[in-house]
């Protein structure tokens, strides 16, 4: 097992490995030096290894960014995706990203604190922007659950962790099964390692731009969830408007009595054909998250 020596604050981390090492080892320490860590062979047959404190700094403060934004952004919000996956995939995507960053300027420890924080804010407000447009589809399946007749059975939902109707889960487990066969997620992680090319580590965010976007990007959100939701919502509206109708005409009839199972049954049909549109509108919708992000990372 590896053996740390000591933590040097003021610039490396030497960590001594021991002799079982591969063959390969001695041949790669040159370009392991090259990227900040400098490997020394140890007389007692082990190899001390030191890795540069920028190159950990810089990692770390990538990471952060990545984790706010997974932490936030769909699908990898969803409880269903552990938080050793999300602290693993951001770690990951942070080492992969190391040769393009720049270091913070300064290394003192107020402002690496400071960049720590801006970069939690970054990541979440990217997070934020994207989890707001594909929250339409969520707002949608709502809508239809309340004029449908279905928002009496609503149940708790483990993944959003609050209480749902069947169609809003139905909705919501469909968009994020389409992010993730259509390759939706990927899009969206292209246009979270682009921010680091407009919003370097050691530059913050322009708030009024980000509150723009931010506001546009929820009335981008309504209008979306009513044009989703807006076909079914009128048939059931007129559905209503029919059977009031009916009421006053032959109020012996008791329209309303039936009323409950026939909303049901157009629920259920021209749903149907609305359900088969969904995979055009993720697809748009992670457009749309997109423009959000460059809205704030420009």
């Amino acid at each position: 097992m590896p053996v740390l020596a000591d933590l040097v604050l003021a610039g490396s981390l030497p960590v001594t490995l021991p002799a079982q090492l591969p063959a390969s080892l001695p041949a790669q320490l040159p370009l392991v030096a090259a990227k900040g860590v400098e490997a020394v062979t140890d007389p007692a047959g082990g190899i001390d290894v030191t890795v540069a404190m920028t190159e950990l700094t810089t990692t770390l403060l990538a990471s952060v960014r990545v984790a706010a934004f997974l932490v936030l952004a769909p699908p990898f919000a969803q409880k269903g995706v552990p938080g050793t996956v999300k602290v693993a995939l951001a770690l990951g995507v942070a080492l992969a990203l190391r040769p393009r960053l720049e270091p913070l300027g300064d290394d003192g420890t107020a402002a690496f604190l400071l960049a720590l924080v801006l970069q939690a804010v970054v990541g979440a407000a990217l997070g934020f922007a994207v989890s707001l447009v594909f929250a339409a589809v969520q707002s949608a399946g709502a809508l239809v659950d309340l004029l449908g007749g279905f928002q009496g059975a609503a149940a708790y939902d483990p993944l959003s962790a609050s209480l749902a109707g069947p169609i809003q889960r139905f909705y919501q487990l469909t968009a994020m099964t389409l992010l993730f066969v259509g390759d939706g997620y990927q899009l969206v992680l292209g246009g979270l390692v682009r921010s680091f090319d407009a919003l370097p580590l050691d530059t913050g965010l322009d708030w009024a731009r980000t509150a723009s976007t931010l506001t546009d990007g929820l009335a981008q959100m309504v209008v979306a969830a009513v044009q989703i939701a807006g076909p079914l919502v009128v048939v059931l509206f007129l559905a209503d408007v029919g059977l009031g109708l009916l009421t006053r005409v032959a109020p012996a009839l008791n329209a309303f009595a039936m009323g409950f199972p026939l909303k049901v049954l157009l629920t259920l049909v021209v749903g149907s054909f609305a359900y088969l549109a969904l995979p055009g509108v993720v697809e748009a919708l992670t457009e749309d998250g997109l423009g959000l992000m460059g809205g704030i990372a420009p």
